[in-house]
């Protein structure tokens, strides 16, 4: 079992410590093991646990909107993500998604948007979806096409996007859309579009390595009304980043969680597996790839709650631009060669389907990629170190 003195680091508080600590003995009972057969009534099922678990309280802002706080406290969506991925890929995918595809909501929605909505996430009655990448948009956010026009009290929407996760099975989705008050990115705005608005359809369900649902969406002439606007009118790009930067964070963690447990899997393996007449642990080369797993995961764990504990200092306002991209880069590359240092010393059996460091290592490659991949982490960084000098 993972060490968990880490809890005790000044970056938490009290009650996260006993977050944590229920949580884990919560999914012990509830989500532990892999989730085969039918994904999407899998995610479903996750998705209504976590609500009745009350879990997803915490993937939301606002106490009147069901919310455990007033606003989104990320170090408790870090320390949930951590502990459901070291338990359950899927039951992580579950609870991120809730608070991705909701997050635009609860940082910039009416009072009447989050009314209709949040209560709903947080119960685990209604499936979020965050909608923003394109077949020809994926990190270059300036090249989208799916456009909004104003026409009387709706916008029409026309356009796709695609690898939507949830896409297929969300009841509503916060789609970004260009509108076109400005070139580039400061054109675009943001909607909340329930999934059976007429002219939304599911163009195609897209089948991955670790499987989740996965859609590509398609709007032909699909009318939202503008109440369902989030932020003003030109201020989608805002809106999406702001979004991620509370979510970008999230995602280093769940990393941080499939790396514990790897790093456990392969303590077990390596202390028990007998190899010319001693075991695999007696070895210096494991030892030293021991060390240098766990010394991985410790930087992971620094960078990622720091982030996660700067951002709450600032009462949900404060940017963390530069800090959630250095934990994302670091943590998801970190746990690939975590998770591939653990299937390793697991040899032939590592690789065998179903075995918890053959899932690992398909459920980590995502990662790398979604919200963010790796090269345009570096891209912002960067960004932000010469905008500071």
């Amino acid at each position: 079992m993972s060490d968990k003195n880490y809890l005790a680091w000044p970056f938490f508080d009290a009650h996260h410590a006993a977050l944590e600590a229920a949580l884990d003995a919560w999914a012990a009972q509830h989500v532990a093991g892999a989730h085969a057969g039918d994904v999407d009534a899998a995610c479903r099922h996750l998705v209504r646990q976590l609500g009745e678990g009350g879990w997803l309280r915490h993937a939301i802002g606002g106490t009147a909107y069901g919310g455990a706080g007033d606003t989104i406290d990320t170090r408790a969506i870090c320390l949930i993500r951590e502990t459901l991925a070291r338990h359950n890929g899927l039951a992580d995918f579950a609870f991120a998604m809730q608070g991705l595809g909701s997050g635009a909501i609860s940082l910039f929605g009416s009072d009447a948007n989050r009314s209709e909505y949040l209560p709903r996430v947080a119960r685990g009655d209604a499936i979020a979806a965050f909608a923003l990448s394109e077949p020809q948009a994926g990190s270059d956010v300036a090249a989208m096409q799916c456009a909004a026009v104003l026409e009387g009290d709706h916008y029409v929407l026309n356009g796709e996007k695609t690898w939507i996760s949830n896409g297929g099975i969300a009841d509503f989705y916060v789609v970004f859309a260009r509108t076109g008050e400005q070139p580039g990115a400061r054109g675009i705005s943001a909607f909340i579009v329930d999934a059976d608005t007429p002219g939304l359809t599911i163009a195609e369900r897209i089948e991955v390595m670790a499987p989740h649902p996965l859609a590509r969406l398609r709007f032909s002439d699909c009318r939202v009304p503008a109440n369902k606007r989030l932020g003003e009118a030109g201020q989608g790009f805002k809106v999406a980043m702001a979004t991620l930067d509370v979510f970008r964070t999230s995602v280093a963690a769940a990393a941080l969680g499939f790396a514990r447990r790897a790093l456990d899997e392969a303590l077990a393996h390596a202390t028990q597996r007998q190899m010319f007449g001693q075991v695999l642990a007696d070895f210096q080369l494991t030892q030293a790839k021991l060390a240098q797993m766990a010394t991985g995961i410790d930087t992971s764990a620094l960078l990622t709650y720091r982030a996660a504990w700067q951002r709450d200092q600032g009462k949900g306002n404060n940017k963390v631009t530069k800090e959630a991209a250095m934990a994302k880069l670091h943590a998801t590359e970190t746990a690939q060669q975590v998770i591939d240092a653990a299937l390793q010393m697991f040899g032939g059996l590592g690789v065998v389907s179903g075995q918890a460091v053959e899932c690992l290592y398909r459920e980590i490659r995502a990662l790398r990629i979604y919200e963010g991949a790796t090269e345009v982490q570096q891209l912002i960084i960067a960004r932000e170190l010469l905008k500071e000098g």
